[in-house]
């Protein structure tokens, strides 16, 4: 799928996308660059909330560890 990103900067996400992810007004994209790749990724409102239940091992605890570093280092 493609969009286009106007003179502002703007972009639509196709409405297949949205509904695949559900996708709502109150979620936002993160934009992550490696080397020469970029990636969009849906941050839920509220992000933990969202991957409670879907990581094993304490994933849930990684992924808060690896946000308050990321806060700290802003």
């Amino acid at each position: 799928m493609r969009s286009t990103i106007t003179e502002r900067g703007q972009t639509v996400i196709p409405a297949a996308i949205r509904r695949k992810f559900n996708l709502t007004p109150a979620d936002r994209l993160e934009w992550i660059v490696e080397n020469n790749n970029l990636w969009v990724v849906p941050v839920k409102k509220n992000p933990i909330d969202a991957f409670r239940g879907a990581g094993a091992g304490g994933a849930v605890g990684r992924l808060l560890a690896d946000r308050q570093k990321d806060r700290q280092s802003e």
